[in-house]
C-alpha cells in the first residue's frame, strides 16, 4: 500500500457531500445546536444518499466503502459548518466493530439501522478515573448464568440521549485455575440498551455549541443476555482497536473540516474586509498565517488519508501509528487554523453573527479526545523512535 491519493469515486463522493451539506450550513448547525435540538434532518439525508453507512457491508444496507469513505464524509459535511460528531461514533467505531467481529445475528440486527440513521449507537469507553489510561477501567462484567451483569461508571459519552442503544467497553473478571480473580485487563464489548434497568446518565454541561450532549454514566447491576458480548470475551485489545483507530482517523476529518471552514470563511472575509483603502487580505500579517494554517491542514489531511488507507487494508501496526500521527496533525492545524479565523474577523470573530466564536472550543477539544496530544507523543516516541517508556 504505497498510494494514498484518493480515488475518482472518493472525489465524487465529496463533491456530492458538499452540495448536500451546502444546503444546511453553519446557521442551521447553530441554530439547533442553541435551541437544544438535533440535526436530524441533516443526519438522515446523508443516511438517505447512503453516505452515512457508505463504510459498512452492502448486505447490510451499507456502501461497501472503506474507512476512508466515512471519513471523507465527515470532513465534508465539517468543511460546510455542520460538524456531526455521532458519526466519529455510530458508523465508524460501532459500525465497524460489529461488522469485523459481530455474529451473523448481531450484524443482521444492528448495521442495518446504524446504516440507514434510523439506529444511532454510542460508544463508551472513558471513565472518570481512566481517561487516558484505558488499563485502569474498572467497569465490569461478570457472567450470570448465561448472561452477564455489568457495574461501573462512565464519562464524557456522546449522544445518549439521541441513541438507543451504547456499546461499552468493561472488562471481565479473570480468574487463576485455584478460583482467585487475577485483576487482569480483558476489554470486551457488550451492547447496552440505553434505556436498561440500572443504566443511567446525566448530561454534562459543555462550554462549545453542539447539539450532541455529553453525559455521565452510571451502570448499576445491569443484566444482559449472553448476546450482548460483541466478540470473544479473550479477544482482549485487537477487538478493542479495531474501532479506536477508526476513532482516531475519524477524529482527524473532524479537525481538518471544521479547519477548512473556518479558513474559507476567513479567506473571504480577508478579501472583503477593507482597511485604508486595501483589502486586509493583501497585508503578509493576515495573509502568511492564513497560508500556514492552510499548509497545515493540508497535510494533516495527507496522513488521515494515509491512516485510512492503512486501516482498510487490515495493516494494524502501520495504520495505529498514522492514526495517532492523523488526529495529533489535524488537531494542531485544526486549533491554529481557528485561532488565526478568529484574528482575520477581528473583533467580529467572537460574534455571534459570524459563528468563529463558536469553533474555539470545539476546534480546542481536539487536542484532548479521543486521545490526548501528549499520549500520542509518548506513542511516537516509545514505537516510532525506540525511545524508553516515560510513564
Amino acid at each position: 500500500m504505497n498510494d494514498f491519493t484518493e480515488s475518482e469515486e472518493r472525489v465524487e463522493l465529496r463533491k456530492a457531500v458538499a452540495k448536500l451539506a451546502a444546503k444546511y450550513g453553519q446557521e442551521y448547525f447553530l441554530t439547533k445546536a442553541r435551541a437544544g435540538e438535533k440535526t436530524t434532518e441533516l443526519w438522515l439525508e446523508l443516511a438517505k444518499n447512503g453516505y452515512l453507512g457508505v463504510n459498512l457491508p452492502e448486505e447490510y444496507g451499507g456502501g461497501g466503502g472503506g474507512l476512508g469513505d466515512v471519513a471523507a464524509v465527515l470532513e465534508e459535511v465539517g468543511a460546510a459548518g455542520c460538524p456531526l460528531l455521532l458519526m466519529v461514533v455510530s458508523p465508524a467505531i460501532c459500525g465497524t466493530v460489529i461488522a469485523k467481529y459481530g455474529t451473523a445475528e448481531q450484524k443482521q440486527h444492528w448495521l442495518p439501522g446504524i446504516a440507514d440513521g434510523t439506529e444511532t449507537m454510542a460508544f463508551a469507553i472513558t471513565e472518570p478515573d481512566a481517561g487516558t489510561n484505558s488499563h485502569n477501567i474498572t467497569t465490569t462484567a461478570r457472567r450470570d448464568g448465561d448472561g452477564w451483569v455489568l457495574n461501573g461508571r462512565k464519562i464524557y459519552i456522546s449522544g445518549l440521549d439521541e441513541s438507543k442503544n451504547v456499546l461499552v467497553v468493561a472488562r471481565t473478571e479473570t480468574v487463576d485455575e485455584s478460583g482467585q480473580k487475577t485483576g487482569k485487563l480483558k476489554p470486551c464489548l457488550f451492547v447496552v440498551p440505553t434505556d436498561a434497568p440500572g443504566f443511567t446518565f446525566t448530561p454534562i454541561p459543555m462550554e462549545f455549541v453542539s447539539p450532541e450532549l455529553q453525559f455521565q454514566v452510571f451502570i448499576d447491576d445491569v443484566r444482559l443476555p449472553a448476546d450482548a458480548l460483541v466478540g470473544h470475551e479473550d479477544g482482549g485489545l485487537v477487538q478493542l482497536f479495531a474501532g479506536l483507530n477508526p476513532e482516531r482517523v475519524m477524529a482527524a476529518s473532524f479537525a481538518t473540516g471544521l479547519a477548512r471552514f473556518a479558513l474559507g470563511r476567513a479567506a473571504a472575509y480577508a478579501q472583503e474586509r477593507t482597511v485604508f483603502s486595501t483589502p486586509i487580505g493583501a497585508h503578509q500579517a493576515i495573509a502568511h498565517p492564513l497560508a500556514q494554517a492552510h499548509i497545515q491542514v493540508e497535510l494533516a489531511r495527507l496522513m488521515t488519508q494515509k491512516a485510512a488507507a492503512l486501516v482498510d487494508a487490515g495493516e494494524d501496526l502501520a495504520a495505529g501509528e498514522a492514526a495517532n500521527m492523523a488526529k495529533y496533525a489535524a488537531a494542531e492545524a485544526s486549533c491554529f487554523a481557528v485561532d488565526t479565523a478568529v484574528h482575520t474577523f477581528g473583533g467580529n470573530g467572537l460574534t455571534q453573527e459570524y459563528g468563529m466564536g463558536a469553533l474555539v472550543a470545539a476546534s480546542r477539544v481536539m487536542r484532548i479526545a479521543p486521545v490526548s496530544r501528549e499520549m500520542i507523543l509518548n506513542f511516537v516516541a516509545m514505537h516510532s523512535l525506540g525511545l524508553p517508556k516515560s510513564y
